[in-house]
């Protein structure tokens, strides 16, 4: 592959001469644009500023180039160019064929929507940097010789892609090639537009979608360039960081106070019009509405209540799926609020700057006939697999089953023993809200630091049941209501774990609910946490105070037990099997990733075990039970 700085060969400079050399020598003196014609390249023996998983910085967009090719068999890269095409080019054979690209560091932008029903062709440049004349004028007649009728181009708004495909297409236009640009400006960050006009920026994909369908259905390429110009001006995409992004070998292109975030940024690490204070996410996607769609901008979207829109929700690269759902329900509610119909809604990573992580929404005024158009079928790898159907007015919900009902309590024995329940569970409750920041120090030696906030979860749940109405007497109910309220509420495998003790205790207590009952119980809740958690007695885990005290529990089922003795020993066990937690291997769970040699101290879920046993023990006890 060549390097972008070889195009000036001397063909190419007899042929431009002098004005394309004094356009890039003013172009590195100004500042130009993000993609200029002669970016210097970090020297390579400078160390990287900032961690790439590379082979080179020089050589960076060409591997990724050859390793999207090497794993999609209906790409070729053709030879002696950093440029990739549909490897059945022969069968395009009367069509017209659409090339598009742009500097590196936008993945999967251009060459993950190379396909049947979207591009030809993609010619890239290195990172953030235009590509060479002789590589777009090479992808010109290769397509050309492979027997299309004609080649649209679909460039972005920046200087050097503009000048850099503009001398293409008139050296190919020269060669009797039919060649047409179309230049995407999609911005909506500038209230007052300037004379370089918007940037181009993820709304180019959905002009590559369109074209690609028009060009599929045999559409000629004059009526193709006429019909995609007409959609580009009925959309706008506006962007939003927590940070810049930084090319390979180089350092950050901005920098950002903890407290703020970059609106209305560019797909090249350039900043944005303005920094705005960090605010949740429902407030950030509305200013960013308001931002677009205000009659106020010059660059705006001119949606209006009941407007029809396909909305793009664009990952900028380093954003978390997590934040990016979080995001599309924000825009989503947002759009739907203003009265906005939402025709199709596409979620993902389209148009990317590096690892930069922001979002970009782009939105796009829609009719029936474009909508079809949208929805055609392609081939392209980065097009997602959405559905064709309207997302406004969908039903996104359905009602959940209904719970079986159970059995009333009305005698005076149940109201005696369901207000002995409420104060177990109101002592067991305020003892894991006490040891909250305990566990959470517990925890972080071995895990995520937050067992003692999920257990404290766990409590404010109960607290909140108990508050609904009386618990059930029935101890088979009464399992069972809290197995479902920590299974909901609790969260993580402790919630996971409670439930199925919980679960499993119910069953032998639904036929008796004496002493030995309670012990079958106790096997079997610890008999369902060993077959699905996986853990075993001396593996370091809340299992080891709860086996210990299910040892001790077993003297319930011989004749003249006694309740509180028996339940005084086996909480003692527990506690004891807790502390020597402090010195055994992690065998299973979080901590069994840890070395040993950093687990010194006993396991947060033994602790809170042993402290439940210890509460219901001390109520019982205070009751003279």
């Amino acid at each position: 592959m060549p390097n972008s700085r070889n195009h000036c060969s001397l063909e190419f400079l007899g042929r431009y001469g002098l004005g394309v050399l004094v356009t890039a020598v003013w172009l590195g003196r100004t500042g130009g644009c993000p993609c200029q014609l002669h970016p210097e390249p970090p020297p390579a023996s400078l160390p990287q500023t900032s961690k790439k998983l590379v082979n080179s910085v020089a050589g960076c967009a060409d591997d990724a180039l050859a390793g999207l090719v090497a794993c999609n068999p209906s790409l070729q890269l053709l030879q002696g160019h950093r440029v990739a095409l549909r490897s059945d080019l022969d069968s395009l054979k009367g069509r017209v064929a659409l090339l598009s690209g742009g500097g590196s560091g936008h993945e999967p932008a251009h060459a993950g929507f190379i396909g049947k029903g979207m591009l030809t062709g993609v010619i890239a440049g290195a990172v953030f940097t235009s590509p060479a004349v002789g590589s777009i004028l090479a992808a010109i007649r290769a397509v050309a010789q492979a027997g299309t009728v004609g080649t649209l181009l679909i460039v972005k708004n920046y200087t050097g892609d503009r000048l850099n495909f503009g001398l293409a297409r008139e050296q190919a236009r020269a060669e009797g090639i039919p060649v047409e640009m179309v230049v995407v400006g999609d911005d909506s960050a500038f209230t007052v537009l300037k004379k370089a006009g918007r940037r181009g920026l993820c709304g180019t994909v959905l002009i590559h979608k369109v074209a690609g369908a028009l060009a599929e259905a045999g559409v000629g390429l004059e009526e193709i360039t006429d019909r995609v110009s007409v959609v580009a001006k009925a959309m706008g995409t506006l962007g939003v960081s927590l940070s810049s992004c930084s090319v390979p070998g180089s350092k950050p292109t901005f920098e950002l106070a903890a407290d703020e975030v970059e609106l209305g940024l560019g797909i090249h690490g350039e900043a944005g019009v303005r920094r705005i204070k960090m605010a949740p996410a429902d407030e950030i996607v509305a200013l960013m509405l308001d931002h677009m769609t205000s009659s106020s901008n010059a660059s705006h979207v001119p949606v209006q209540p009941g407007s029809s829109v396909v909305l793009m929700v664009n990952n900028l690269g380093g954003l978390s799926f997590l934040e990016l759902g979080i995001i599309a329900d924000a825009a989503v509610r947002s759009l739907e609020g203003r009265g906005v119909k939402i025709a199709r809604a596409l979620v993902g990573t389209f148009m990317s700057a590096l690892e930069m992580p922001g979002i970009s929404l782009t939105l796009l005024l829609v009719d029936e006939p474009l909508l079809k158009l949208i929805d055609a079928e392609t081939t392209a790898s980065a097009w997602p697999n959405m559905a064709k159907v309207w997302v406004t007015g969908r039903k996104r919900s359905r009602a959940a089953p209904t719970e079986p009902l159970a059995a009333p309590d009305s005698t005076a024995a149940a109201g005696a023993a369901s207000k002995q329940t409420v104060l177990v569970l109101e002592r067991v409750c305020t003892t894991l809200l006490g040891l909250e920041e305990h566990l959470n120090a517990l925890d972080r030696a071995a895990g995520d630091g937050d067992c003692g906030s999920t257990h404290s979860r766990a409590a404010r749940a109960i607290q909140g049941w108990l508050k609904e109405g009386p618990p059930p007497a029935s101890p088979a109910q009464l399992l069972s209501k809290l197995s479902f309220l920590l299974l909901e509420k609790m969260g993580g495998s402790s919630g996971a774990l409670y439930g199925l003790f919980l679960t499993a205790a119910a069953q032998p207590l639904k036929a008796k609910t004496d002493l030995p009952a309670w012990s079958a119980a106790m096997d079997a809740g610890l008999a369902a946490m060993q077959k699905y958690g996986k853990a075993a007695p001396g593996d370091r885990t809340m299992l080891d105070s709860l086996w210990a005290a299910g040892q001790e529990l077993q003297a319930w089922r011989s004749p003249g037990a006694n309740l509180l003795q028996i339940l005084t020993k086996a909480v003692k066990s527990a506690e004891a099997a807790a502390e020597a937690t402090k010195n055994m291997e992690a065998g299973a769970g979080r901590a069994s990733y840890i070395s040993s040699a950093r687990l010194d101290q006993p396991d947060p879920g033994a602790v809170a075990a042993a402290a439940i046993l210890r509460a219901i023990l001390e109520v019982l006890q205070s009751q003279g039970v």
